[in-house]
């Protein structure tokens, strides 16, 4: 009998927006005065809502919400108005009630329960009775010796499959005919994934558009500081692009005379939008830089099954076991978290 095999991690939730985006082609008498005008989504928008639409110093206040129709005050509080465009983003600064108004209507945002499968790793082991028997050099125990060396190399695996892991396509939940694989941080990321020069990130500089610099790295942190309350504070990339991060220093760095280490490594960038670790991973691909909230991502086994020998039984002379575990990426609130792809690997 087959368990289903999965691990249901927790709850992703979220605030209610506080940003809309105008949907209007025409506008009536003109886009700097009209008191009226739809939106992408009018559930966002209450009466009473002050408004700033983005690029402007001009704030609006909303009178009512019929469907996907505002109508607002333009110039509300003496600020200047200003034109309005179709797609601009209206961020909502507030919400102003009325004195002995009865309650708004409830309103909420929906916890998706999301999920990851639980992937078995497992190396057996088996030593002979007489190499058990035999004194070998340097190890006392030879079965203890192979144990760890297997655990060791379970752990690495481990590590790679929560970086690069991918969950099969059809029948995630596993049978005993189709493994069971984990889903790791590259494939459950969608939303602050970027590339240099596209519309979110800058180009890089010295000499190739796609090399890692400063302002590349900057920018990503500060996409997704906006996208979501999160506090990126591990930063986990190959050696190739750990020595870019390194360089972003290099012109700056000083020594004194007395000085007889050289130093040239960054182990904590800190920038406006987090305070972060730097981390290097050998499994992390050379042309990718992740970004992480650790508090939001954890490795965990499965209920009772740590890493762990079993023994087993044999027919002859050995002892024999297995090392076997059973963990799964839990990673909450995607959006808080990101990654840059498409970098140089040139050094």
């Amino acid at each position: 009998m087959n368990a289903t095999g999965f691990r249901r991690v927790s709850s992703a939730d979220a605030l209610l927006p506080n940003t809309g985006v105008i949907d209007q082609d025409s506008w009536s008498p003109n886009a700097t005065s009209a008191t009226s005008f739809d939106v992408e989504d009018g559930s966002i928008f209450l009466a009473g809502d002050q408004l700033r639409p983005e690029g402007s110093s001009e704030v609006l206040l909303v009178e009512s919400v019929s469907g996907t129709t505002l109508t607002v005050v333009r110039g509300y509080g003496g600020t200047t108005a200003a034109a309005l465009a179709d797609g601009q983003t209206l961020h909502i600064l507030g919400n102003a009630a009325l004195e002995g108004a009865e309650a708004p209507g409830v309103r909420f945002t929906n916890r998706t329960r999301k999920q990851n499968y639980a992937q078995i790793f497992t190396a057996a082991v088996e030593v002979s009775g007489s190499q058990l028997a035999a004194t070998t050099i340097g190890v006392e125990d030879e079965l203890q010796y192979q144990m760890q060396e297997r655990l060791r190399e379970l752990l690495r695996d481990l590590e790679n499959c929560v970086i690069n892991g991918v969950a099969p396509a059809a029948d995630a939940q596993g049978s005993s005919t189709v493994r069971r694989t984990m889903n790791g941080i590259l494939k459950q990321l969608t939303t602050n994934v970027n590339t240099p020069g596209d519309a979110v990130l800058p180009l890089g500089d010295g000499g190739s558009a796609d090399l890692l610099n400063e302002a590349i790295l900057n920018t990503a942190m500060r996409s997704i500081w906006e996208q979501s309350s999160a506090n990126v504070d591990t930063i986990v990339c190959h050696g190739v692009q750990k020595r870019r991060i390194n360089q972003m220093i290099g012109d700056r760095r000083g020594f004194m005379p007395s000085d007889t280490t050289l130093r040239d490594l960054v182990s904590v960038y800190e920038s406006d939008f987090g305070v972060a670790r730097v981390v290097v991973s050998r499994w992390v691909p050379k042309d990718t830089v992740l970004l992480l909230d650790s508090s939001r991502v954890s490795v965990l086994p499965l209920a009772g099954r740590s890493f762990q020998f079993k023994r087993l039984a044999t027919s002859g002379d050995s002892e024999a076991g297995q090392v076997i575990g059973e963990y799964t990426l839990e990673m909450r609130n995607e959006n808080a978290h990101g990654a840059i792809f498409g970098l140089g690997t040139a050094v």
